[in-house]
């Protein structure tokens, strides 16, 4: 179950991991430092913009932050690529993506294109 106590907790518990101070993440998150202290001992819940950006600022995945036990399971088909482009750039990644995204295009339109060979 989620609360906004452990969420709160974790948040301070991802941030004293980063060697971050309340003043600091309030500044990463356009907020005040009252206003961190008060999600970090539940008294205020963050929204979802807020949410964002502390996913942005620890570079965790949201279930990490909420705490949030998955229970489905998403096998990943492409984990070869991920462990492929892991040490890219975001530009160099989204160039990648583009490339493939046009390949797969240029192949569809190809394959779209060929006689029907059953014929």
């Amino acid at each position: 179950m989620v609360d906004q106590k452990t969420i709160g907790t974790q948040i301070k518990r991802m941030r004293k991991a980063r060697g971050m101070t309340q003043e600091q993440l309030a500044e990463k998150a356009g907020v005040g430092v009252t206003h961190i202290s008060h999600i970090e001992t539940g008294r205020s819940v963050p929204n979802l913009e807020m949410i964002i950006r502390f996913i942005n600022t620890f570079g965790c995945s949201a279930d990490e932050l909420l705490c949030v036990e998955i229970t489905k399971d998403v096998a990943l088909r492409s984990n070869w690529l991920t462990e492929l482009v892991e040490d890219c750039s975001d530009l160099e990644i989204k160039m990648i993506a583009d490339m493939v995204v046009s390949l797969k295009g240029s192949m569809r339109r190809l394959e779209a294109e060929k006689p029907d060979e059953k014929k």
